[in-house]
């Protein structure tokens, strides 16, 4: 048997994706032991000490950081992952990439096209390994329409229809996290849900060649935010201030393929918690998928009998589905944290095997590329070319 290989990561940021991050790791070795690759929680780096030292200790890092150009200083951290607010990812990712660190990153990974760019540069430049955190990706029922796409049991693609609908900031009295503040997230639920769709289509459909889009605020003014806390929220204060991103955000697309999409995504959605549907319709059937039913693929065969056709239900949790087969028997579904657990299980697979990851920066960039267009298309009411 082959010794098992140690990655040391140094994690930047411990809030709702901090929290995410790290459970996947600790859980990595549970369910793919076979992997042989131990993840190490070496440093857990923020920059408010009393809660970035406590979130440490919950979360199992040895040490804690609140300087995060010493952690990517150190010879013992082997991988950066950055799960800090939008507008620091530049340059993390960027000094990481110098310092020769693997490099992870959450969604999206910019905020204009510019930055990504020189992200996508950076860890060219230096030759390192680099992926973003599209976690959807490591569900098995997207999985396995990938496979369903690719063995051509669609047949021709005709239509991408996706929606992705929240609800957390509905009341107008949601104070103004930073989510909510475009010189930081640099977008509401465009890139923030939005990001999300955009990949999943490029995974599934292909790249996006044309756009037409347009954004809304409906609620423009807020209470200013007290405390932040690790669950999208936080508490308002008395003082009110301007929203700065989009609440919703809308667009048509082409893809390369001639298919044609539709795209929706808002945080303004009341009774939907984390709603992230798309539909794939081409000439011999159509899957359909929901996160709030993450462990279900819709399925429907156009080539079936008359007196049978319809959709069907496949339940995405025997053993011969992707990624199901480490975890529990048939029917004993998984949630939300394994999607991450998959994600992180192949790309540390991938780094540590030499090979291309996706997504990757690459993949970051692309994505940005779309919502760049989609902004200029809203603001200028025209059709506009990735």
């Amino acid at each position: 048997m082959s010794a098992t290989k140690q990655i040391r990561i140094a994690l930047i940021g411990y809030q709702f994706m901090g929290k995410a991050h790290s459970n996947a790791y600790r859980q990595l070795t549970k369910f793919f032991p076979e992997i042989g690759i131990e993840p190490v929680l070496q440093v857990l780096c923020g920059r408010t000490e009393d809660k970035v030292k406590a979130a440490a200790v919950k979360f199992g890092f040895a040490e804690y950081e609140t300087d995060w150009r010493k952690v990517i200083a150190r010879d013992d951290i082997d991988l950066v992952d950055i799960v800090t607010p939008g507008d620091s990812h530049v340059e993390i990712a960027i000094e990481a990439a110098k310092a020769g660190k693997m490099v992870f990153c959450e969604k999206p990974l910019a905020s204009t096209v510019a930055k990504a760019g020189a992200m996508q540069d950076a860890v060219a430049e230096n030759n390192v390994p680099n992926a973003v955190c599209f976690n959807y990706r490591g569900v098995p029922a997207v999985a396995l329409a990938k496979k369903m796409i690719e063995n051509g049991d669609l047949g021709r693609i005709y239509h991408w229809r996706s929606v992705y609908l929240q609800d957390w900031i509905v009341d107008p009295n949601f104070p103004i996290v930073w989510r909510l503040q475009g010189d930081i997230a640099g977008s509401g639920a465009h890139g923030d849900l939005i990001a999300h769709s955009i990949d999943m289509a490029r995974y599934l459909m292909g790249e996006i060649t044309e756009v037409s889009g347009m954004m809304d605020t409906f609620v423009k003014q807020r209470p200013i935010l007290a405390e932040i806390d690790d669950r999208l929220g936080g508490k308002a204060s008395d003082q009110m201030g301007e929203v700065t991103v989009d609440d919703s955000s809308i667009f048509l697309a082409r893809f390369e393929s001639g298919a044609v999409g539709t795209f929706e995504a808002t945080r303004m959605a009341a009774g939907r918690k984390n709603h992230n549907k798309f539909e794939i319709n081409g000439s011999k059937g159509s899957i359909v998928f929901n996160m709030e039913r993450m462990n279900e693929l819709e399925y429907y065969n156009h080539e079936d009998p008359d007196d049978r056709k319809g959709f069907r239900v496949i339940q995405t949790t025997d053993g011969s589905h992707p990624y199901t087969g480490n975890y529990w028997p048939a029917g004993h579904i998984i949630g939300y944290e394994h999607t991450f657990i998959n994600l992180i299980r192949d790309m540390l697979v991938a780094f540590t095997e030499g090979k291309e990851f996706h997504p990757n920066f690459a993949d970051g960039l692309a994505c940005q590329k779309v919502l760049d267009a989609v902004v200029t298309s809203s603001e200028t009411r025209s059709w506009q070319k990735i």
